[in-house]
């Protein structure tokens, strides 16, 4: 009888442990998503900045689909103090409201001079 009464006031905190564990593997989830999805959007901007030879100014959003659902990103980048170096924040959620808490945010430091010096080309003639 004090086996069983032990096992019935055991087995709910178990339950319980089960379902917050399961809960956060969800979650990691989501975030390694929203990770990648900040990692590709800084790679599609640092190609964007080589081609242009700008890095790319200001706010921009838009979405991202990876994984069978829709990503939400906000770019935003700002100048720093030291000069031609800016500052891009890439901020991914699963809802579409810019106000909504972000999953990731990726903070990366981009060049702004991106020329490029012609005599030091590898392969040229």
């Amino acid at each position: 009888m004090v086996a069983l009464a032990v096992v019935a006031l055991a087995l709910p905190a178990l339950l319980f442990a089960l379902s917050q564990q399961v809960d956060g593997t969800a979650y990691l989830r989501e975030k390694s998503m929203a990770h990648a999805v900040a990692v590709n959007k800084l790679a599609e901007l640092r190609l964007l900045s080589f081609t242009q030879r700008d890095v790319i100014k200001g706010r921009d959003s838009g979405v991202s689909r990876m994984g069978e659902r829709d990503w939400y990103w906000w770019v935003e980048s700002t100048l720093t103090e030291v000069p031609l170096f800016y500052r891009v924040e890439i901020e991914v959620t699963d809802r579409e409201e810019a106000a909504a808490k972000p999953l990731y945010t990726l903070v990366a430091f981009l060049p702004a001079d991106l020329t490029v010096d012609e005599e030091e080309v590898p392969g040229e003639p």
